[in-house]
This record gives structure tokens, C-alpha cells and sequence, in this order.
């Protein structure tokens, strides 16, 4: 019975946490201590913060993953949820290994907009797209991240003739096309943009650089 408890307590999944970008959210976490056996596979529940019984996620159950998408199980982004796992190698299943409480509104990250150079000529004019959920309108369209908060976007130049570090932010606000003007002709710009959420203070990452010889 010991070695057994032993074995237990090796192969119980460690560092269980949701990751999530944009409402697509995942459970990800560590094998135990043992190093990993072939036949190692997981196990995964969910549920909503104050429910007793636990979901078995059946996509998630006896793999050999160290991931497993909980997105549409999650998709009431105002609720906190938990996620927890567990390990079988040999006949021998470990305890369960709890998530910290995650809630998809407050913990997601938000992602940059999708930046398009319309034109450049003594001027350059952006076109800004948000980031859109997984969760889909009737119609199919997957919906936007403006439908969840109040974002603005923060667009910042790169003059290459100086410095490749050094962005300078040219406008913040919600505008969907952009205009910069009084750029000098014959030098390459670049453009990166974010989101960013007022109301939990949080920018995202920068999108990929679009550049322009006006």
C-alpha cells in the first residue's frame, strides 16, 4: 500500500492554471514528480465556483496532453470557474490537482488589433480590427472583444532612420481608421498598435509590425 501511496503522490499533476487569451481558455499543467511514465494519462473536471458536482470534460479524459480547451465550458465569462486533474500510470491514479478560481472576464487576456496600412503618401492611414472571441452571433460571425469591453487602441511609430526601439504613441482612442500626418517622405515607418482595457488597467502585447516608405 505505501509504494502505491508513493506512486500516488509522484505522478500527481503539479502547477494546474487556465491560461487565457481572448476567451479561448485553457487548463494546462505539469506532470508530477516521477519522471513521466509512457502510459501516464490525465484526467479533467470542471465547474462553477459554488456547484458540488464536478463535469467530466470528455475530450480531456485519458490523454496523454498536458492541455486540455475548456473554452465553451467556460463561456459564461462572469462566473469563476475551477479546473482540476488527475494522473494514471500502471493501474495507480493520483489525487486530484486543483486550479486556482479563474473567471474568463477578469483573467483573460486581451489581445492587439489586427493592423492594415491603407495607404502612405505624405501621410499614413491605418485601418485597426479588435480581436475577436471564439463565441460566435447567430449568424457565424465570431464577435468581437469590443462587445465585452470598453477598449481603446494605442498606436504607437517607429521611425527606422532612429532608433528600432523607440516607438512613439500617436494615438489613443477608439477610432477604427487612423491618420498620421507630417512624416517625411522617403523614410520607413513602422506601426504597432495594443489594446488597452481601462477598466482593469491592462494592455495587451504589441501586434506584428506593419511598415511604409512614404
Amino acid at each position: 500500500v505505501l509504494e502505491n501511496r508513493d506512486l500516488q503522490d509522484l505522478i500527481k499533476p503539479r502547477k494546474v492554471e487556465f491560461r487565457s487569451l481572448n476567451f479561448n481558455s485553457t487548463l494546462h499543467w505539469q506532470p508530477g514528480r516521477a519522471r513521466e511514465a509512457r502510459d501516464t494519462v490525465y484526467f479533467v473536471q470542471y465547474k462553477v465556483y459554488g456547484q458540488s458536482t464536478w463535469q467530466n470534460k470528455d475530450n480531456c479524459w485519458g490523454i496523454q496532453n498536458h492541455v486540455c480547451d475548456l473554452t465553451n465550458e467556460t463561456s459564461d465569462i462572469q462566473e469563476p470557474y475551477y479546473g482540476r486533474v488527475k494522473a494514471a500510470s500502471a493501474g495507480i491514479y493520483s489525487d486530484w490537482s486543483l486550479s486556482c478560481r479563474f473567471t474568463p472576464w477578469r483573467e483573460t487576456a486581451v489581445g492587439p488589433p489586427m493592423v492594415t496600412v491603407v495607404h502612405s503618401n505624405e501621410s499614413i492611414i491605418l485601418k485597426l480590427q479588435a480581436p475577436r472571441s471564439p463565441y460566435k452571433r447567430k449568424r457565424g460571425s465570431k464577435i468581437p472583444m469590443t462587445n465585452y469591453y470598453d477598449l481603446l487602441y494605442q498606436v504607437f511609430i517607429i521611425n527606422n532612420l532612429l532608433d528600432e526601439q523607440h516607438r512613439v504613441l500617436v494615438y489613443e482612442g477608439k477610432n477604427k481608421v487612423i491618420k498620421i500626418e507630417d512624416l517625411r517622405p522617403g523614410v520607413s515607418y513602422c506601426i504597432v498598435a495594443k489594446t488597452y482595457v481601462p477598466m482593469l488597467d491592462r494592455s495587451s502585447a504589441y501586434s506584428s509590425r506593419q511598415c511604409t516608405v512614404l
